[in-house]
């Protein structure tokens, strides 16, 4: 091959794809809270026993995670340099992990090693199957003969193009991470309040939504998938859950009905990306114009929502 692709576990895309393309993943690690002494990987999630992982968390066992450092980046992408190989690598956003500046840690480490091969580290400024889908049209571009630098190059202009949004079922995992407050939480799970969230410009995660109830939200997001998607009929379009089939089924219902895309591409978010999200979790990933990040709609605060319920109520 002309040049090695690699990617990381956050992508979300099965071995079942990726082995026949030989892509190497590398792993992000996580364990369960207050005990590092077992610490776990998730290559394939085609492997990975969701239902059993969102049953613990949903028991009250939680999961804190670790960044990919620049030694495990350095490892496995000069594996690929001592055969003479140039190496792109598609990273999870930077907005929301530090394992890309560690990409970019190894680079300087690797370059001083192979200073005849070129390494070229990606920010896709997504995650889940929204990197995804940038790792499969990485692949469809090597097949077709384009050089590393042209595939970094239609790459980055893509990245900008990836819509991602989703909902949570409870917001205890967005408060346990600074995301929203202890109060707000409470009074938005009495009332079945779902945030609508989804990645910015520069990959960061902002809520820009909240409306009642668990059908309410999948709508919101199939909404949204009507008014920015683009040429459905020639693209993959993603959909992560937490062990959600009922909604995720709900969600593909909707997205058939008017603008069918051309695959959907379905998977169970993997450990480490679904134990900041919890349980019941869905998220959708779809490519838009290159405005398509930008595209928010008004916000709501949870105390105008409850406001609007309780008004609707009475």
């Amino acid at each position: 091959m002309s040049f090695a692709i690699i990617s990381d576990t956050s992508c979300n895309v099965p071995m079942r794809i990726l082995e026949p393309e030989d892509i190497t993943l590398v792993p992000f690690s996580y364990y369960q809270k207050d005990d590092d002494s077992n610490v776990m990987q998730c290559i394939d999630i085609d492997s990975f026993n969701g239902k059993e992982f969102y049953d613990r968390i949903r028991q009250g066992i939680l999961y804190n995670t670790s960044q990919v450092s620049p030694g495990a980046y350095f490892d496995t992408i000069s594996e690929y340099a001592k055969k003479g190989q140039d190496v792109l690598y598609i990273s999870m956003s930077s907005g929301i992990s530090g394992s890309y500046n560690s990409s970019l840690v190894a680079k300087k480490m690797l370059e001083e090693e192979f200073p005849e091969r070129k390494f070229f580290m990606l920010d896709t400024k997504a995650a889940s199957l929204g990197e995804g889908i940038v790792l499969l049209e990485a692949i469809e571009l090597r097949k077709q003969g384009l050089t590393i630098e042209e595939c970094y190059e239609k790459l980055s202009k893509m990245s900008e193009c990836v819509y991602q949004v989703f909902t949570v079922d409870s917001l205890r995992h967005l408060q346990r991470t600074g995301r929203l407050s202890n109060a707000a939480m409470i009074i938005g799970n009495l009332l079945n309040i779902k945030p609508i969230l989804m990645g910015n410009e520069l990959g960061q995660i902002i809520n820009v939504e909240k409306v009642r109830g668990n059908k309410k939200a999948i709508k919101e997001m199939a909404d949204r998938y009507d008014k920015l998607v683009k040429d459905p009929g020639s693209q993959i379009v993603g959909i992560a859950h937490s062990d959600n089939e009922e909604d995720t089924a709900y969600l593909i219902e909707l997205l058939n009905k008017s603008n069918p895309p051309k695959e959907i591409l379905t998977v169970c978010y993997e450990p480490v990306t679904g134990s900041h999200v919890g349980p019941g979790t869905v998220a959708l990933f779809f490519l838009g114009d290159e405005n398509v990040r930008s595209y928010q709609k008004a916000q709501t605060s949870i105390i105008d929502t409850v406001r609007n319920i309780v008004d609707d109520l009475t």
